[in-house]
């Protein structure tokens, strides 16, 4: 799987080089995705800017890795989803479940505000 990982003073932006993330591609998925959190910076934002189509295996691990950054006190963010994307999500009752944006700003934005309520409490 190709991407593209930038990282930044409060979080690693993972942009998804791929059209298509088929369920024999979770695992490695999930590998990229909770890698940041053995990293020092620990926030993510994932940039699917460039995916047309997801298999619901990978959008059931995009739950499973939001679960895991939440348990560890990290923020996970997904922004850029394409209409597909968005419809398998929605259609299984998952996009409730996972932090999405529209753009990569407002993502940013969201780690952000969570790092400060997370230093106030």
């Amino acid at each position: 799987m190709k991407v593209k990982i930038d990282t930044k003073e409060k979080m690693h932006v993972i942009t998804v080089e791929e059209e298509v993330l088929h369920a024999n591609m979770t695992e490695e998925i999930k590998n990229v995705i909770l890698n940041v959190l053995s990293a020092p910076v620990k926030n993510a934002v994932v940039n699917l800017k460039n995916v047309k189509q997801i298999d619901l295996p990978v959008a059931e691990e995009f739950v499973a890795a939001q679960q895991s950054f939440t348990e560890a006190a990290h923020s996970l963010v997904f922004c850029n989803l394409q209409p597909a994307v968005f419809d398998v999500l929605d259609k299984n009752d998952l996009i409730e479940v996972i932090n999405v944006t529209p753009t990569e700003s407002e993502a940013s934005d969201i780690v952000q505000m969570e790092e400060i309520e997370r230093e106030l409490l």
